[in-house]
């Protein structure tokens, strides 16, 4: 005898609906246990294999807790805003919010079929304002308490696109938006941010609670980036008031910087650069504006940068700096500038040795270190240094930082690689 499978799976869905074998009571006697799947965006294809591969590891989780005596919340909705509805309205002048729910039809009949144990009467769709009028609610709250602000950054936008849009760095592809090939600028602009800085310690420390596996933890704390160095300032030569702010986690180090480098979009560059190279400096930032972040930290690109004819004054040494703007600083890291110390830095090895910039060793290191052809980023005891030398890392890193808040020209400072969240997007349909 076959196996009708169409009959049986459509007669026990047929069942499951009209009883609501799935629906999550309100009562309080049994233990709760929430299973959520990341909701799908509801495109005019339907479901892609994908889809009930993550949904059905999820739905044996709630079904294997409702044996257990839980009482059990496993929703479903659509992710039902974004870019594509809002290209496909413009394309065919129909209304996003029609087709929109024409395709969570779809989806709601091809997710059904599949016997997923989901409660619909907990559907949710955030196009509907039931739902969106609590991110509003949320957004008011964290305004309230300050961890929402307006700020001047710097974004990817792409004046044609969309009829001028801001694009995340993932978005963007040598120059272009990855969606119609539109040109994106680097440009500054006011956006509203969330202050998640905020909390980067706290998401940190929290992380020794998370039941993840060790290198996905190793990779979140990495990601948030949290340092201890110095915010050291260096005053402008014939500008002694204009004070260059870099933080570094090396100031042990200080004796061994030769130049500066400022990220182009840097808020003092325009103000140090001479006349002399003030149309170099034009043209080189002009030539990176349509470059995105991950582009410009690539570490195997060639590295790029102008002479600002400007120079610093190194605060331990006295020596004066050459500040050059190169695009491998970014503006939204740190202070936008670096001390730049090519004897134990690859990437400012590499800069020194293209351009030809002094390279000082102030760690000794092995017999065979030659750091005018590459850069010695061991440990060793401090060499060239002052009253530095001789000293291991640690015990230097503290001698500096003291001799810097001694003379009132740097501080100790935490740092996090961690950047409040750009909370902006100019758009119609979400």
């Amino acid at each position: 005898m076959a196996y009708k499978h169409e009959i049986i799976e459509h007669k026990w869905q047929h069942y499951w609906r009209v009883n609501d074998t799935f629906k999550t009571s309100d009562s309080q006697s049994k233990p709760k246990y929430y299973v959520l799947d990341m909701f799908p965006y509801p495109s005019g294809q339907g479901l892609h294999v994908g889809h009930p591969e993550g949904y059905t590891a999820t739905d044996i989780m709630a079904r294997l807790k409702r044996m257990q005596g839980f009482n059990v919340l496993h929703p479903m909705g659509w992710d039902a805003f974004g870019l594509p509805a809002e290209q496909y309205a413009l394309k065919t002048g129909h209304n996003p919010k029609d087709f929109t729910a024409h395709n969570i039809k779809n989806f709601k009949r091809q997710i059904r079929s599949l016997g997923f144990s989901y409660d619909w009467s907990r559907e949710v769709n955030t196009t509907d304002e039931s739902f969106y009028k609590w991110t509003q609610w949320i957004f008011e709250q964290l305004y309230k308490k300050g961890l929402a602000y307006e700020d001047k950054i710097m974004v990817n936008w792409a004046p044609d696109f969309m009829g001028g849009t801001v694009v995340a760095n993932e978005e963007v592809v040598d120059g272009k938006t990855e969606r119609g090939g539109y040109p994106v600028y680097r440009v500054p602009m006011r956006q509203w941010v969330l202050k998640i800085t905020a909390y980067a310690d706290r998401l940190i420390d929290d992380l020794d609670d998370l039941d993840w596996p060790d290198s996905i933890k190793e990779m979140q704390r990495n990601w948030i980036g949290r340092s201890e160095g110095a915010s050291v300032f260096f005053p402008v030569a014939g500008q002694e008031d204009t004070k260059v702010e870099v933080y570094t986690t090396r100031p042990d180090t200080l004796f061994g910087a030769t130049y500066m480098v400022l990220a182009p979009e840097h808020a003092l560059v325009d103000q140090i650069t001479t006349p002399e190279q003030a149309a170099a400096v034009k043209a080189y930032k002009e030539a990176i504006e349509s470059k995105s972040d991950l582009e410009r930290t690539d570490l195997n690109k060639d590295k790029t940068g102008v002479f600002t004819g400007a120079y610093g004054i190194n605060p331990l040494s006295g020596k004066k700096l050459p500040i050059w703007i190169g695009d491998y600083v970014l503006a939204s890291y740190g202070t936008g500038a670096i001390m730049a110390v090519p004897a134990h830095d690859d990437r400012d090895n590499e800069f020194a040795r293209k351009f030809n910039l002094p390279i000082t060793q102030v760690i000794a290191g092995d017999d065979d270190t030659d750091v005018q052809k590459a850069a010695y980023t061991g440990d060793g005891e401090h060499i060239n240094s002052d009253f530095m030398n001789g000293m291991d890392k640690q015990t230097a890193i503290k001698a500096a930082i003291d001799w810097l808040e001694d003379h009132k020209a740097g501080h100790k400072q935490v740092n996090f690689r961690l950047r409040d969240w750009i909370f902006s997007r100019q758009r119609y349909w979400g």
